[in-house]
């Protein structure tokens, strides 16, 4: 059996993949390894089980709840909340753990299982490599240690979670979001209710598309994955902009007025821009990946501020983002992390700052977007290659050292191995699509025959 935890926890086709059984016996194991010590005082630890509206997340969500109560953990059932409500619950609540049921932006077959650590921090491979161990221990035939009578946890419905969660997003704000009209996409998803509160409690003018969530239609061709509904929406009803989440609203992709998309680099720019102005970007640095746009590090450079860029995947921009103190970070796909507020990406909570920017500057999102030109930036995957020798072959190196003399300094070109399949990412940017894309095809055809 291959590593059961993947980039964001354990994921898979929910009651094939991801079964009742694992997902208990995941939780029992997680339960002995994030909540240790913290009986030390006598009393139970406490973990937060929250979840986004996949019909699989009701048997799921008790399978969790009964691993964590059977293991001696009392258990906080939030219900239907963004991954980051229950991060921020976790951390709030002084729990010992936190559990979130989502697929994220994946099709409704799937579902996954995130353990979250005490401070409502997502949890290292160290750690998850511990949880796996123990796992794997029990079912080879190790028993569990089962508290019985008085020690076995108990369960209560925390409620108020809703409330709490949404006062913290708009307290946070600088300012009110009154005269603005905002469409909202939740992709029928773990925020169809939070997001739309948080806007009306922060004075904006609210329309919601795909917040009828069902159990079966979340990331149906709505959401950040699918913008043409939000797109439509925005133009239809004159609004000022649009906000599009994915299914545990963990990133944040908005429209402007005219229907054009703003992706997670543009609104990175914005919010840089925003929070050095306000004196919060720390060491005036904002971290991105390597699949950053380069419009956005000539845009930062251009302002003065630094890019920092890290493999891809939110978990390592936030890893760098702690060592070194940073205040902002994210990605292209949406994951925004405001780290003095959140301690991972909150699609809510960037949607509202995005908001904040516009209210207070009465400039129109188009107009502020602008500070950087995205550059055309083809992506091609090569499939069914020896991924592993990609930054070894000699081929491979000169035809990449040939296209970036080509480019210049105008564009750049990156290869890197899936982590996930047997396939080669190439990714080029150039100022001219045509020329983006000549040059991505010839490098794919060396990448198919020199490692194919």
């Amino acid at each position: 059996m291959g590593r059961l935890f993947g980039t964001d926890g354990v994921r898979g086709v929910a009651n094939a993949d991801l079964t009742a059984e694992l997902a208990l016996g995941l939780s029992v194991a997680a339960a002995h390894v994030l909540a240790e010590g913290s009986t030390l005082d006598g009393t139970r630890p406490t973990a937060v089980v929250g979840r986004d509206p996949r019909a699989s997340g009701e048997f799921l969500e008790a399978a969790v709840v009964a691993g964590l109560a059977s293991a001696g953990v009392d258990v906080l059932r939030v219900g239907v909340l963004p991954t980051p409500a229950v991060a921020y619950l976790t951390g709030a609540l002084g729990a010992d753990l936190g559990v979130m049921l989502s697929a994220s932006h994946n099709s409704m077959p799937d579902n996954g299982v995130k353990f979250i650590a005490r401070g409502g921090h997502k949890l290292s491979d160290e750690l998850e490599d511990r949880i796996e161990s123990i796992y794997q221990q029990h079912r080879a035939g190790e028993p569990w240690e089962r508290p019985t009578g008085a020690g076995v946890g108990r369960v209560t419905e925390y409620a108020e979670g809703f409330d709490r969660y949404v006062a913290h997003l708009v307290a946070v704000l600088p300012n009110r979001l009154d005269g603005l009209k905002v469409v909202l996409d939740e992709a029928h998803g773990a925020a169809s209710r939070v997001s739309p509160e948080a806007f009306a409690r922060a004075g904006a003018e609210v329309i919601t598309i795909g917040a009828d969530p069902n159990g079966l239609n979340i990331n149906d061709g709505c959401g950040s994955t699918h913008l043409e509904p939000l797109k439509a929406a925005v133009v239809e009803h004159g609004a000022h902009f649009g906000i599009a989440h994915d299914g545990d609203a963990d990133r944040c992709l908005a429209v402007d007025s005219t229907g054009e998309e703003v992706d997670g680099d543009q609104i990175l720019a914005v919010l840089a821009l925003a929070m050095r102005e306000a004196g919060q970007l720390r060491k005036d640095t904002v971290v991105g990946t390597v699949m950053s746009n380069l419009g956005f590090k000539i845009a930062m450079e251009r302002e003065g501020i630094q890019l920092v860029q890290t493999a891809v995947g939110d978990r390592y921009v936030l890893e760098s983002m702690k060592a070194e103190g940073y205040a902002l970070g994210g990605e292209q796909s949406g994951h925004v992390i405001v780290l003095d507020h959140a301690t991972t990406g909150d699609g809510t909570l960037t949607g509202l700052l995005l908001a904040a920017r516009v209210a207070a500057t009465g400039r129109t999102l188009a107009d502020l977007a602008g500070v950087m030109q995205r550059l055309p930036q083809l992506l091609i995957n090569v499939r069914d290659v020896d991924k592993s020798r990609v930054a070894t072959s000699p081929e491979v190196a000169a035809a990449v050292a040939e296209a970036e003399h080509e480019l210049g300094s105008t564009g750049r070109v990156l290869l890197r191995k899936s982590g996930t399949e047997p396939l080669v990412r190439v990714m080029v940017e150039a100022a001219d699509i045509e020329q983006a894309r000549a040059i991505a095809e010839r490098l794919a055809d060396v990448v198919k025959s020199a490692l194919g």
